[in-house]
């Protein structure tokens, strides 16, 4: 069955048509032209294709279209300002957090979501909120320090 939803994708209402059975991810992919979530495993396993959904980092693989009906979502394409990235982002490229760059935009997700909840997470905060996106190039470390480098950076920003 064929059917509209209606959501709002970083901060911008939109109408989707979709199938019943098309995943959150294809929804975004295919109906809505954001492809900067990407699909790694498709079954929840790997991280690739985390977004924020109601303030929680989800698998967009595992989450039906239908389900995000009338709810907040925002992906990877909300992280940065027009033409210009965010800190977190910025953070990613300074600490070297990024190679073939496929993991990346589920590891900033993963990582905004944990700063919209906690601004000054510590080390094992960090490693918590990324335990479930893989890396296979940078190992993790250079994650852990670009997301505690932006939440330093974020905060002394802000005040």
């Amino acid at each position: 069955m064929i059917r509209d939803i209606n959501l709002t994708v970083n901060g911008e209402p939109v109408s989707i048509r979709v199938e019943d059975h098309w995943t959150l991810l294809r929804a975004l992919r295919e109906g809505l032209g954001l492809t900067g979530t990407k699909e790694g495993c498709g079954n929840g396993e790997c991280g690739a294709c985390t977004v924020i959904l109601e303030g929680r980092p989800v698998n967009s693989c595992m989450v039906l279209a239908v389900e995000a009906e009338g709810k907040e979502l925002r992906t990877i394409e909300g992280e940065a300002d027009g033409e210009n990235i965010s800190g977190l982002q910025q953070a990613f490229i300074d600490e070297g957090a990024i190679q073939c760059g496929f993991c990346t935009p589920g590891m900033v997700m993963s990582a905004r979501a944990l700063l919209m909840r906690n601004p000054d997470p510590g080390e094992d905060e960090v490693k918590e909120a990324i335990c479930g996106n893989l890396c296979r190039c940078t190992g993790y470390k250079p994650i852990v320090s670009a997301i505690l480098e932006a939440a330093r950076r974020e905060k002394k920003n802000a005040g």
